[in-house]
């Protein structure tokens, strides 16, 4: 059994694959679940069918790292067959925190704004300021949720965090988190950013290796690229929301999906969304 977290990878070919899933939402089902996945709970049915499409594919896969909102409900037991499948794969991977990781939604069949947000702790496997370091990369984890609340932040002592690990490595460099750090241009998801993005982006302007940022939230796919920085939002393994629109609208075409990324010796970055086939 691979050890977690991932902490230090070497590949044969000066190439590092990386598979980011996220926003896989996995609430509680029955003992038997095994048995009846797709009839149980479709978001975590398409979780693991998309796990097997993407390591299916003709392409090595040396890191899984899985950007946020694990569950739909804070319970042990939902974490604990994540880590399950997750550990079956033989392929390294890390997990951080996302909104929905460190809090929980009462009456979440009523509207957003009349549910109650319960801050809850976050399971002890999900990572916070972690490094992942490669023969060519340095991969930087931070937990940007705020227990009781949609929307996240990136910390003065985790912006402190970052520059030290930039300072200290001239690798070229990735940033994972789960809350998005550039607009989207959607009213209602960016009232949900990061809180203190503008600290965060003025003083990781002074490295110019960092290179990449991930992040998960948007439950849709974008590409951006500020301060020579490429950032990537990508889509949920399980349902999608609609870009550009300033209310909260679910996108009923757009099927569950994944992203590849393949980091290059030379800093050089080939990056693509792949949608589950059925």
């Amino acid at each position: 059994m691979i050890s977690y977290p991932a902490r230090k990878i070497s590949t044969p070919d000066e190439q590092l694959n990386v598979l980011q899933i996220t926003d896989l939402h996995l609430s509680a089902v029955s003992e038997d679940a095994d048995n009846n996945l797709k009839s149980k709970s479709s978001c975590r049915y398409s979780f693991e069918a998309i796990l097997k499409q993407a390591l299916s594919e003709n392409i090595r896969c040396d890191l899984i790292l899985v950007t946020g909102d694990l569950v739909n409900e804070v319970k042990p037991a939902i974490y604990n067959h994540i880590f399950k499948v997750l550990q079956a794969t033989n392929i390294p991977f890390a997990c951080i925190a996302g909104n929905h990781d460190v809090t929980d939604e009462t009456n979440s069949e009523l509207p957003f704004f009349q549910r109650e947000l319960i801050p809850q702790l976050a399971d002890s496997r999900l990572l916070s300021r972690h490094v992942i370091d490669t023969d060519y990369w340095q991969l930087l984890l931070i937990d940007s949720a705020v227990p009781g609340k949609v929307a996240g932040e990136v910390t003065a002592v985790d912006i402190d965090w970052l520059c030290t690990q930039l300072s200290a490595c001239n690798k070229p460099a990735l940033i994972a988190l789960h809350h998005h750090v550039l607009p989207m241009d959607s009213d209602w998801i960016d009232a949900h950013i990061a809180d203190n993005t503008d600290s965060f982006w003025q003083r990781t302007a002074a490295f110019s290796h960092l290179r990449v940022i991930i992040s998960g939230h948007t439950h849709q796919e974008q590409v951006r690229h500020h301060h020579g920085v490429t950032v990537y939002s990508t889509p949920s393994t399980c349902y999608q929301f609609k870009p550009y629109e300033d209310e909260f609208t679910y996108d009923n075409n757009a099927r569950p999906g994944y992203r590849w990324l393949q980091l290059a010796n030379n800093g050089q970055v080939a990056s693509w969304v792949k949608r589950l086939d059925t």
